[in-house]
């Protein structure tokens, strides 16, 4: 981010504060507007990030063709309609083709795209497609499941109500039985 525009944020941040009748001035506030820049470079870094960039696939030369599963995934997020925080878990199941992926890379894969102005439907819907793409797997099926403040601090105000998003391509899509078994990974994996 350049000088100039973390300058023009500062300003609009210090302008927010003032609007509230607060003292932007006052000791508790004065270098609110810096670290809010900071916060959000932080929470929006993926904007600057391709999981194409980032991933290392290898050959699956042992041909193994079950579900590959990895769950529990944090994932923080803005929904794009409120600037409100959304957060919660992914948990990412796919079937090997002729490539695989480290583990690692698919936590990337829900942490770049996460961190976006974010709808939680479609932030599943470029997790799943991208790795589709990029792994062309035999299925993939994406979960992921979060709380939005938008439903909790206004609104309806419900805090215990969570979002559950499920995106699934290819045989995982197709066959019942390989979804329910990503099903029953996720539900062990939660306890």
């Amino acid at each position: 981010m350049s000088k100039k525009l973390e300058q023009s944020i500062e300003l609009l941040i210090k302008e927010l504060i003032a609007q509230t009748g607060e003292d932007p001035d006052r000791p508790g506030l004065k270098k609110t507007p810096k670290r809010v820049v900071g916060a959000y470079e932080k929470i929006l870094s993926g904007y600057n990030r391709s999981l194409k960039d980032e991933i290392t696939t290898f050959d699956n030369s042992y041909k193994y063709d079950e579900i590959v599963y990895s769950g529990g995934i944090d994932f923080f997020s803005l929904c794009e309609h409120h600037l409100l925080p959304f957060f919660g878990s992914a948990h990412i199941g796919y079937i090997p083709s002729d490539r695989i992926i480290g583990l690692s890379k698919l936590a990337r894969a829900v942490d770049i795209y996460s961190r976006r102005l974010q709808q939680q439907e479609r932030l599943t819907m470029e997790i799943a497609n991208e790795l589709d793409v990029l792994l062309n797997p035999v299925g993939i099926i994406v979960m992921m499941e979060g709380k939005h403040f938008c439903n909790m601090a206004r609104g309806v105000e419900q805090t215990n109500s969570r979002m559950k998003t499920i995106v699934a391509l290819g045989e995982l899509k197709e066959n019942e039985k390989l979804r329910n078994s990503f099903f029953q990974l996720s539900q062990s994996f939660s306890k």
